[in-house]
């Protein structure tokens, strides 16, 4: 039961991560809007450390992608565990 939960978890980290990629092109990062301060802080424990090893391609940050991707391996090694 606890890996469906760790399983559905991590399926909405992933989609916020989306978001907060869309949310990049359109939004202020100086914006103030209590949601935009949510997801940021949802998303920021995850994304600061790999784009911290990354370097810039052009002024576009990997970092999403990056974890995005990672976040689907985990998610089929809980799917073999189920």
């Amino acid at each position: 039961m606890a890996w469906i939960v760790l399983y559905y978890i991590l399926e909405a980290l992933k989609w916020l991560i989306v978001v907060r990629a869309v949310m990049s092109w359109f939004v202020s990062p100086a914006n103030d809007n209590p949601i935009v301060s949510i997801i940021r802080r949802i998303t920021d424990p995850i994304l600061r450390p790999i784009s911290g090893m990354l370097p810039l391609m052009g002024g576009i940050d990997l970092s999403p992608i990056i974890a995005f991707f990672a976040i689907i391996l985990f998610q089929q090694v809980v799917v073999n565990l189920i």
